[in-house]
C-alpha cells in the first residue's frame, strides 16, 4: 500500500462494501473513489475487490490486506492518543455505538456532562437497531445488552437496569396479567429482535404484538397513544403520560456492558473517557429509576 491515504480509502470501501457508502467517510465522490481504488489495485498488481452491481466484495488478497491495514490503523490511533494524552482534558473525536433506547434516553445527558468538563472533546452517538460492528471500526466503543464473545474485544459491566409494563395514566388500569388479554400490546417486531435480551414477550406470555417497532423510542411514542408494553424505567421521564403497572408481579432486569477493542486499552484517552462514561451512566440510571419509583 503506497501511503496512509491509500489505506484510509481502502478501509472505507472495505467497511462500506461499496463506493457510495464509503464516499461520505473519505469526503470524495464515488467516481473519484472508484478511480483511486483502480489506481491502488494497479500499483499492487492484483484486484482487492470483486466488483458487482451489489457492491464491492473483498478478494482473498483484499481480506489479508484489510487485517494488516486495520492493525496499522490501530497503531496510528494509539500514537495520536499518546500525543493527546498529555493534555489536561479529553480532546479529539470519540464515537459511541448504542441501541437506540440508550442513545435516546441516557447518553445525551451523560455525554453532555462529560463534554462540559472537556470542551475540546467531540462525541458522536451512533444509534442503531442492531449490534454495532466494532471489528469494522463503526465506533470506538459500544454499549450493549449482551457481552460479545469476540476475543479482540474488552467487555466491562456498566450497570443493571429495570423495565416494567406501562400504559397511559388515564386509561383503564391493568390490574392483573389476565387484564392484558384484549389489550393492545406494544413491542418489538419479532423477527427484527437483534439480541435475545430484548425479547420481553415471554414475561407476559404474549403471543403477538399489535403495535410494533424495531426502535425503543418509537415504541414509547406508540404507548403514549394507547396500549401496554415494556418501558425502561429510565425512559419514563420522557413520557409523563405513562405510568408503570403490575410492578409487584412483573419486573425485568437487564444489564448494560461497555465493549471496546482490546488494543485500545493502551489508549489513556479512551480509558479515561470509558471510565467517565461508565460512571455517568451508572449515576443517570440510578437517578432516573429513583424518579420512576417516586411517580408510581
Amino acid at each position: 500500500m503506497q501511503n496512509w491515504d491509500d489505506m484510509r480509502i481502502f478501509l472505507a470501501v472495505a467497511r462500506a462494501g461499496g463506493l457510495s457508502g464509503a464516499a461520505p467517510h473519505v469526503k470524495m465522490d464515488p467516481a473519484t473513489l472508484g478511480r483511486r481504488i483502480t489506481r491502488l489495485e494497479a500499483s499492487i498488481g492484483a484486484p482487492l475487490f470483486l466488483k458487482s452491481p451489489q457492491g464491492y466484495a473483498l478478494t482473498d488478497l483484499g481480506q489479508r490486506m484489510r487485517g494488516k491495514a486495520m492493525d496499522a490503523e490501530e497503531a496510528l490511533a494509539l500514537a495520536l492518543d499518546d500525543g493527546q494524552g498529555g493534555t489536561r482534558g479529553l480532546t479529539g473525536q470519540i464515537r459511541i455505538g448504542a441501541p437506540d433506547g440508550v442513545a435516546n434516553f441516557l447518553l445525551p445527558q451523560v455525554v453532555a456532562d462529560i463534554q462540559a468538563d472537556n470542551p475540546g472533546l467531540e462525541v458522536q452517538i451512533l444509534a442503531l437497531p442492531r449490534v454495532v460492528n466494532l471489528s469494522q471500526r463503526e465506533a470506538d466503543m459500544a454499549v450493549t445488552v449482551s457481552p460479545p464473545a469476540a476475543q479482540r474485544l474488552k467487555v466491562d459491566k456498566i450497570t443493571d437496569y429495570r423495565l416494567h409494563l406501562a400504559q397511559r395514566a388515564d386509561a383503564p388500569r391493568v390490574q392483573s396479567q389476565t387484564d392484558l388479554k384484549g389489550r393492545r400490546i406494544v413491542g418489538y417486531i419479532p423477527d427484527m429482535i437483534f439480541d435475545k435480551e430484548l425479547d420481553y414477550l415471554g414475561a407476559i406470555d404474549a403471543r403477538s404484538v399489535h403495535l410494533a417497532s424495531n426502535s425503543v423510542a418509537v415504541q414509547l411514542q406508540m404507548l403514549r397513544h394507547g396500549g401496554v408494553g415494556f418501558v425502561h424505567d429510565f425512559a419514563l421521564q420522557a413520557a409523563p403520560e405513562l405510568r408503570r403497572v403490575l410492578t409487584d408481579q412483573i419486573s425485568l432486569t437487564r444489564t448494560f456492558y461497555l465493549v471496546r477493542h482490546r488494543a485500545d486499552q493502551q489508549s489513556d484517552r479512551l480509558a479515561r473517557f470509558a471510565e467517565a462514561l461508565t460512571d455517568g451512566m451508572r449515576q443517570e440510571v440510578a437517578r432516573l429509576e429513583r424518579l420512576a419509583d417516586l411517580t408510581e
